[in-house]
């Protein structure tokens, strides 16, 4: 059975915090990392009605998509929603985990499981993500001594590419110092030019990891004062992450593609809302899983055919369609980034096999209910 710690580092590897919006409040809300997770429930909300489903079942480990504080808090005593939310999870021994603006973008994450649940293929990020930034370090270590400064680079996040990690280049070579007064050399005498076989050992790594980096490398070299370098890297501009998605589907009517979109989304009371001319041929479709109408600029450059979204507001939506663009269906917010919880739960259960149980809620959160 994995460790809840486990579970975040694989949930954080697919969804990186860092590249949720500054805004956001995204990552372990509650929870010991030591504890055993065995049931792992998946949800939109974390409202007071999922914790009770979660406490029912068993749940270990609650992994919602919006969060539950987002603004700070000086508790969460059982007299408020909120409070009873985390009161309830507290006492049957569950944790929560938020994956928000993070999940959002990411490759999996909503807008992509939405796109992927449409029939949408050849998918491209509608606003592509900015690179995450890098650097580079390069560092001269004595022969003996770089296998350990390589492992501890590692041990502080350096070396990781992709799905590779302990990645590093090595090339040997000599080193030339000679020590002054007041030096303490680990290597030579006082006054005297010594020469070292060194290997120049060269890593990439986050750029927000650069002060711990430096500080594991200088505290793991035998020098008392090691030689190393710190590059800043290029954005190569190549993220296949990004907010929002656009793609193609089998040509097809507005009429038609608003009917599949109702049929694949789960139902609400709020239905699919259409603007637009119903016989209008649809084949590149544009969407943003959740509140989308910041992007309708971005939409409007596309060669999008139809913009799927949520809580499009009416003076936006309206001055969009008199432009005489892409068409607009609005879908329950929380209905299309429901269509995020089956992927992540996959994803999860392939990663880790019958080491645990999951389940995604069946409790539905949209806060429309009714419609008369």
């Amino acid at each position: 059975m994995p460790s809840l710690s486990d579970l975040i580092a694989l949930l954080h590897g697919w969804y990186p915090p860092e590249t949720a919006d500054s805004w956001d409040a995204v990552g372990l809300v509650h929870g010991d990392p030591d504890q055993q997770v065995g049931k792992v429930l998946f949800a939109v909300d974390p409202t007071l009605e999922v914790a009770r489903e979660a406490a029912e079942w068993g749940a270990d480990l609650l992994v919602v998509h919006h969060p539950l504080f987002l603004k700070p808090v000086h508790g969460f005593a059982a007299t408020t929603p909120k409070g009873r939310t985390l009161a309830t999870l507290a006492g049957a021994g569950c944790a929560l985990l938020t994956a928000h603006t993070n999940a959002d973008q990411a490759i999996g994450g909503v807008s992509e499981a939405m796109a992927t649940a449409l029939g949408l293929t050849d998918l491209e990020p509608l606003l592509p993500a900015a690179g995450l930034a890098m650097d580079k370090l390069v560092v001269y270590v004595p022969v003996a001594n770089a296998d350990r400064v390589r492992a501890v680079l590692a041990e502080v996040g350096a070396g990781r590419i992709g799905d590779y990690d302990n990645a590093s280049f090595s090339t040997p070579g000599t080193g030339r110092f000679r020590p002054l007064a007041g030096a303490n050399p680990t290597i030579g005498e006082v006054g005297r030019t010594e020469e070292v076989a060194e290997e120049r050992v060269e890593v990439v790594l986050p750029r927000r990891l650069r002060a711990a980096v430096v500080s594991a490398m200088l505290a793991a070299h035998p020098y008392e004062t090691p030689a190393y370098d710190v590059v800043e890297l290029a954005d190569p501009g190549l993220s296949e992450t990004g907010t929002g998605r656009i793609g193609t589907i089998a040509p097809t009517t507005l009429e038609e593609f608003a009917a599949t979109v109702a049929s694949v989304l789960p139902p609400t009371a709020g239905g699919v809302r259409v603007g637009g001319d119903l016989t209008r041929a649809v084949r590149r479709v544009a969407l943003c899983g959740g509140a989308g109408d910041f992007l309708l600029d971005a939409v409007g450059s596309t060669d999008a055919d139809v913009y799927v979204t949520s809580d499009l507001r009416h003076h936006p939506a309206g001055e969009f369609l008199e432009k005489g663009g892409p068409a607009l269906v609005d879908v329950a917010h929380w209905a299309a980034e429901w269509t995020w919880l089956p992927v992540v739960e996959a994803r999860l259960r392939e990663a880790l096999g019958d080491t645990v149980d999951t389940r995604v809620s069946t409790v539905c959160t949209d806060p429309w209910q009714h419609r008369i």
